[in-house]
């Protein structure tokens, strides 16, 4: 893990306070995640696998330790699978001008030029061209200023909505949960769960949104009038996150269209609150999926089933309770995959995201090696 000034993460937390921007930061002083975050919370990825590092790091490779074993962080580069780059990517865009024309966003602008300018300068990002480096760009408009200059690089995204294929795709790329903004039903023991969820489908949040997320609107007027089921607006306050909360663990389905891009974070409210995800969004990448089955534990329509008239509603109402309940005991066994935690604990979500990373190693061995002897373009390009 890059030794970055306090400016590029820690320090984005600790506004006001007078810390000496190279102190180092370990697991020891490293500030916890403030409560009361808001929205931010939810692409804070980039804390959660930074803490990680801090805590499972001790400098002998040997003799390291993990809570996971997916990830230990090394003081020798040259024993290093993967380089983590602590940029506090989506952090600094949400406090540095999210509004994109705030003078404020300048801040974040030279950020991203300064640490381009690290990168290049280390002996080990020219080594590979970044392409054994991981950056977290959770949000879709992180690191947006200088993005493209990261083709190669391992990025840790949401989905792939406001990215370029040559910039980010399946191939080397991570896709990450979104940190749930909803508290985990952890005591979700009804010896009748589906009588006891008396609501089938359940929505609540921002129905005007861009690009793909307006299909909201459209699913306004095609759910209304069922009695059981409730699509509100909502903006996400404290009292709007304590009603979701309610309405997601008191319902038997839950609606996650996209946002402003393919992908929300409802779906991981409704996972962790054990309320069948009901996906509708066409081009949505998910977490984790070559070890989770989602078939198991969601229902999947497309935008066009999805505004036929009744269409919907019906579909749901012909699973049967036999089918909701092992959907519900599914999500009660792969909840823990989508817990952002520190200390880590194992299978966790950060430790399941560096397991993914652990499999992007070998293409970028092969393509950092295939570099070194080609002096041509690729003949099958």
């Amino acid at each position: 893990m890059y030794e970055l000034p306090r400016r590029f993460h820690v320090g984005m937390m600790q506004k006001g306070k007078h810390v000496d921007d190279n102190a180092a930061v370990t697991a020891d002083n490293l500030p916890p995640w403030p409560e009361r975050s808001g929205l931010r919370k939810q692409h804070s990825v980039e804390y959660w696998m930074m803490a990680s590092l801090l805590y499972n790091a001790n400098g002998d490779e040997e003799n390291a330790t993990t809570a996971s074993g997916e990830a230990v962080r090394v003081l020798d580069p040259d024993s290093a699978d993967v380089f983590f780059v602590p940029f506090f990517s989506s952090l600094s865009f949400n406090i540095h001008g999210h509004t994109m024309t705030d003078p404020e966003t300048e801040i974040d602008k030279q950020l991203q030029a300064d640490l381009i300018d690290i990168l290049r300068r280390s002996q080990y990002w020219q080594r590979s061209a970044g392409r054994d480096h991981v950056i977290p760009m959770h949000h879709p408009n992180a690191f947006r200023f200088h993005r493209g200059q990261l083709n190669d690089t391992i990025l840790i995204v949401a989905d792939f909505g406001r990215y370029h294929k040559s910039l980010a795709n399946l191939r080397k790329d991570v896709v990450a949960p979104y940190v749930h903004i909803v508290d985990s039903f952890v005591d979700d023991n009804s010896p009748d769960p589906y009588a006891s969820r008396e609501t089938l489908l359940f929505f609540r949040g921002k129905t005007i949104r861009k690009d793909e997320g307006k299909i909201r609107a459209k699913l306004e007027q095609v759910l209304a009038g069922y009695e059981d089921v409730i699509y509100e607006k909502s903006d996400p306050t404290g009292e709007g996150v304590n009603a979701s909360i309610q309405g997601m663990q008191s319902s038997k389905f839950c609606l996650n269209p996209a946002g402003d891009t393919p992908s929300s974070c409802r779906l991981f409210d409704a996972i962790v609150s054990h309320c069948v995800p009901v996906i509708v969004s066409d081009h949505i990448e998910l977490p984790f999926e070559d070890e989770l089955d989602y078939s198991k534990f969601s229902i999947f329509f497309s935008v066009k089933d999805a505004l036929k008239p009744d269409y919907m509603v019906s579909e749901l109402r012909k699973i049967s309770k036999v089918k909701w309940v092992e959907m519900w005991r599914w999500l009660k066994i792969i909840s823990h995959h989508f817990e952002y935690q520190y200390p880590p604990k194992k299978e966790d979500a950060v430790n399941m995201i560096w397991r993914q990373v652990k499999h992007k190693v070998p293409a970028a061995n092969l393509a950092v090696h295939r570099s070194r002897r080609l002096k041509v373009p690729d003949w099958w390009k």
